[in-house]
């Protein structure tokens, strides 16, 4: 870990650095859920990193990165952002692969690729899908969850959090509706089920179409609303 690459550790920050920006109950059972881990092996890890001194326990009981952690976890996942940006941006892969892809570099990146990377993307402030790179200080403020919403308002699309981006076959659903970072949408209606009907809008709103979003997914697409 001395030499800042442990892909296993790391990853393990990685989602509790995640967790945290969501502002989700950061604890094993969450981490567990996110990375697909046994508890017990979740436990392990985290007493590992733990003695470590990248982690400790909260006053709640929740996980918390110490200085050092948050440290390590920022840079790795401003590999990660980066690399997104670079694999949608330059080589033109399909944004709903770019978290899959960039998770298998952002191990390797070393500070001078990451450097060359800022330069040549031209200093980006969040990734493809619109979660902030750390160290630009991109503002979240303003941003509500599309389940927030009123009906019949509008709003822009802003950030898919983390939890839908592990997710490959809901990004692709996602980039094959449209629903991405920088769309107008309007919330048309929300059923008894919590089901919400969307409207996306083009520069043409003649053109507009519409699709059903499940609560749950629509808690995690934050949104710009207009006022």
């Amino acid at each position: 870990m001395a030499n800042g690459y442990h892909p296993p550790l790391e990853e393990y920050l990685e989602t509790i650095y995640s967790l945290t920006e969501e502002g989700v109950p950061t604890i094993q059972a969450r981490i567990a859920e996110r990375l697909g881990h046994t508890p017990q092996t979740v436990s392990e890890t985290v007493h590992k990193l733990i003695n470590e001194g990248y982690l400790k326990i909260g006053p709640q009981k929740e996980i918390v990165l110490t200085d050092s952690g948050r440290n390590l976890s920022e840079s790795i996942v401003r590999r990660h952002r980066l690399a997104e940006r670079f694999i949608v941006d330059v080589l033109g892969l399909p944004w709903s692969q770019a978290h899959i892809e960039a998770g298998k570099w952002e191990h390797v990146i070393s500070p001078e690729v990451e450097n060359r990377f800022r330069e040549l993307l031209d200093y980006p402030e969040t990734c493809p899908h619109g979660n902030p790179i750390p160290g630009t200080n991109f503002d979240t403020k303003g941003q509500r969850a599309l389940s927030c919403l009123d009906r019949n308002s509008y709003a822009s699309v802003a950030r898919i959090t983390e939890q839908i981006e592990i997710d490959h076959d809901i990004l692709a659903y996602l980039e094959q509706t449209g629903i991405m970072p920088g769309r107008r949408i309007q919330l048309i209606d929300k059923t008894k089920d919590g089901t919400l009907l969307i409207k996306l809008h083009g520069s043409d709103d003649k053109e507009a179409e519409t699709v059903m979003l499940e609560n749950n997914l629509a808690e995690q697409i934050f949104c710009y609303p207009e006022h």
